[in-house]
């Protein structure tokens, strides 16, 4: 990884068109913390300044906003991979864990539990360096492990039905690891016996037809990587690389166009499992999806969706998603200790003075 890092940070000024030899000034204002060149810093930073009132997300369902408590531990995430904006980090925490927003989340531990909410917030909080026996008043790695099923499988416990799917059980797999009684034996072999034949994984369980999807695959590659299954994450990093386009990104399953959450998750995904060429190239198409100095200033820094242009309904996640990718940090051990505190901005030239 320290490698890695040396590589993506020489990357980073061209890649952005930022010229080594900025006018004074700029390269100046450089040396201020709250400037940065860095891609994944500089969308960490704008997406911050996305949070409303400053601590969560929210999305907008026939003309009413909702909280999202699923964006807002994205943007956890991205803030740790960047090692910035922790002023914000700790924000959005500390509403994650409020009653009526944890319950909104998880449900109420009782008659509704849902198993990929409860994975994605535990690995926020142990990224955040929290207790998760005791946030919001849950203790989330019991909670989580009482949702698994006898065959291994992380399962909701719902009046509506049972949701969960591979990316619940990738990332509870990851959290699990992380704490001491580390992930349970059946649950991995329940993700490792889901692969389908040509590599890579199902987004849903026990479907009659194995379908591949390059998210899904995304995932549970990290989480087989971190709990011991090397051979089968090496294959599903073989399949996940094989679908990579000409132009360096991933699309959705059934889409034929790159997207930034696609390509993010699996950017980070190949830069963890040692596949620098592939993942490079995935960085590279992160970094053209991204607002640079030509944009509007209260753009820089975000990452549109695709290649049809910036579009605010899908900017901040997907600017999240891309930020795993740009840092490539892998979940197992993203962490936000020592991240700065400062939500960074892109730093640009300075502006030509008026001809007089």
């Amino acid at each position: 990884m320290p490698a890695l890092r040396r590589t993506l940070g020489l990357l980073a000024i061209p890649a952005l068109a930022l010229a080594a030899a900025l006018p004074a000034a700029t390269a100046a204002q450089a040396q201020d913390s709250a400037l940065t060149v860095r891609p994944d810093a500089a969308a960490a930073g704008w997406l911050a300044g996305q949070l409303v009132d400053g601590d969560h997300f929210e999305s907008v369902f026939n003309g009413t906003a909702y909280p999202d408590q699923g964006l807002t531990v994205d943007a956890v995430l991205a803030f740790a991979a960047s090692h910035s904006s922790d002023q914000a980090a700790a924000k959005a925490t500390a509403w994650l864990a409020r009653p009526e927003v944890i319950s909104g989340y998880l449900g109420d531990g009782t008659t509704e539990a849902y198993a990929g909410a409860t994975a994605k917030l535990l690995l926020a909080v142990e990224v955040r360096g929290g207790n998760p026996a005791g946030f919001g008043g849950v203790d989330l790695p019991a909670r989580l492990r009482s949702l698994q099923t006898a065959e291994g499988r992380f399962s909701d416990r719902s009046q509506w039905g049972d949701y969960s799917n591979a990316f619940g059980q990738s990332l509870a797999l990851i959290a699990l690891h992380r704490t001491p009684g580390d992930a349970p034996a059946a649950a991995v072999d329940f993700l490792a016996n889901s692969q389908c034949a040509d590599g890579g994984f199902p987004v849903s369980f026990g479907q009659a037809a194995c379908t591949s999807d390059p998210d899904a695959t995304a995932l549970a590659v990290q989480a087989l990587a971190a709990t011991g299954r090397s051979a089968k994450a090496n294959t599903g990093l073989t399949w996940l690389a094989s679908r990579q386009k000409a132009d360096g990104g991933f699309a959705a399953a059934g889409a034929t166009a790159s997207n930034a959450n696609t390509t993010g998750l699996a950017t980070q995904a190949l830069l963890s499992g040692g596949r620098y060429g592939a993942g490079l190239r995935g960085w590279s198409r992160l970094v053209k999806f991204q607002q640079g100095c030509s944009a509007d200033p209260a753009l820089r820094g975000a990452v549109a969706y695709d290649a049809s242009g910036f579009n605010g309904a899908t900017g901040a996640r997907a600017t999240a998603q891309a930020v795993l990718g740009l840092a490539g940090t892998p979940l197992a051990t993203l962490s936000a200790a020592g991240a700065h505190p400062d939500a960074p901005t892109l730093a640009c030239p300075a502006p030509a003075p008026a001809a007089r």
